[in-house]
């Protein structure tokens, strides 16, 4: 169920990394675009279309995919607040308490973060950055076979954190109660039912109901993520989201049972989901695999799971620990969990994580609900550059340059020196000018 490979053969397989734009769509996914929106059609091209449609006709081509893609049509796409407070008054009790626990700790985590403005005068004249929230967000909470109010937890509250005055969601029709329920705790008034790229053209666009954004963040489908993609630069993005991924790094004083659930846990998110585990330890690994076949027997979405495990998933055998880090930092995993019996040790061997979970205790589904920093995390190897999402990711930085005139004047004439081997000659004149200005007259002092 679980394969097991050696490092020569797993660089060629499950730690091999393909980019969006040279994916293998599954045939299935082929197939169903081609009868949604003709024959030879490919997902690319479909969310072209979806873009184009909803940038020209707003609402009523809104309309027109939902019918088309989600099987229904909503009366309005805004979603009363009294709907999200019932919601919120219907859940469990112990819910409600978890949420409000997670709510609280994603909430402090990043409070920690600092937004410094700072200035100095030791340049002549005042330089300075200032930040800023951005105005308008758009996040995306994807809706699907597992509704996850966490990812709305997950992307609002840094968002508020950061100042952020106008918060809108998208999630698609009909959604779960749980997620109107965390919308509520977060105190949003903003939520509009409408999925997919069609969201994602919404909030780049603006419709007659959906208005337009500055930035969009939050992970979903395929389509969501291509709709990303095509639309970057008209509005800002927190990155294109791949298949999720964990990555764990084991030796003999891991728990198999522990390892086993943990890869499980990732792999029942999608059939395109990645669950490896590196260890150098053959009785572990035989022993993880043993398990992985046991648990899944009492496991609801066990078909998921084994596609995902016999896909893109595996055990890799290292000859030692050094070279299951090295390798864990190669591939630059979303999550990357150290299950080892010295994780402080070995941690910085790796420089490329998007959540670096140190220990047994401190595993990945705490990471996905509890643990406080946001599950929004680069996948696809994308950790090599990019950050899991927060709070700098819902503001900009402005440089404030306020030089004196003595500072300026010298500095004009470095400048005009610069542009004119740049063969910018009225960049020259522009400094060229300010050295011909008198210098003003320093007063005596008193």
């Amino acid at each position: 169920m679980l394969p097991i490979y050696h490092v020569d053969t797993a660089r060629k397989t499950i730690l091999k990394r393909n980019s969006l734009n040279n994916m293998a769509y599954p045939a299935v996914t082929l197939e169903r675009t081609g009868q949604l929106f003709g024959k030879g059609i490919t997902p690319p091209q479909a969310v072209a279309l979806i873009l184009t449609s909803v940038q020209s006709e707003g609402d009523s081509a809104l309309r027109r995919w939902c019918r088309l893609l989600d099987k229904v049509e909503p009366e309005q796409f805004l979603i009363p607040t009294e709907e999200l407070e019932r919601a919120y008054q219907a859940m469990p009790a112990d819910l409600i308490r978890a949420m409000q626990l997670a709510a609280e700790r994603i909430r402090k985590f990043h409070q920690f973060q600092p937004l410094p403005n700072w200035e100095t005068r030791e340049m002549g004249g005042r330089l300075g950055q200032r930040v800023t929230p951005i105005e308008r967000v758009g996040i995306y909470v994807p809706g699907g076979t597992a509704p996850l109010p966490s990812s709305l937890l997950m992307s609002v509250i840094p968002a508020q954190v950061a100042g952020v005055p106008r918060i809108i969601v998208c999630t698609p029709p009909n959604p779960s109660p749980v997620i109107l329920a965390a919308a509520y705790l977060c105190g949003l008034e903003a939520v509009y039912q409408v999925g997919g790229a069609q969201a994602i053209a919404a909030m780049t666009f603006g419709t007659e109901s959906v208005p337009r954004v500055d930035k969009i963040v939050g992970a979903g489908n395929l389509f969501v993520t291509l709709a990303k993609q095509q639309v970057y630069g008209i509005v800002g993005l927190d990155g294109l989201a791949g298949p999720t991924e964990t990555l764990v790094v084991a030796d003999g004083f891991a728990r198999p049972a522990w390892v086993a659930a943990d890869l499980l846990a990732q792999a029942e998110h999608d059939v395109l989901a990645s669950a490896i585990l590196l260890t150098p330890d053959r009785s572990l690994a035989e022993a993880v695999k043993a398990e992985v076949a046991r648990q899944m027997e009492t496991l609801s979405r066990a078909e998921i799971i084994a596609q995902s495990l016999a896909n893109r998933s595996g055990i890799v055998l290292t000859p030692d620990l050094e070279t299951a880090c090295t390798l864990a930092s190669q591939y630059a995993a979303e999550h990357t969990c150290l299950a080892v019996a010295d994780p402080g040790k070995w941690a910085g061997a790796i420089s490329n994580a998007g959540g670096l979970f140190l220990g047994e205790h401190s595993f990945e589904v705490l990471g996905d609900y509890m643990a406080g920093p946001s599950h929004v995390m680069p996948t696809g190897g994308t950790a090599r550059f990019a950050s899991p999402l927060n709070v700098m990711d819902f503001v900009k930085i402005s440089s404030i340059i306020a030089l004196d005139e003595f500072t300026g004047r010298d500095l004009s004439r470095m400048a005009a020196t610069i542009a004119r081997a740049e063969h910018l000659n009225a960049h020259a004149g522009a400094a060229d000018m300010r050295t011909k200005e008198p210098l003003p007259v320093e007063e005596d002092p008193v």
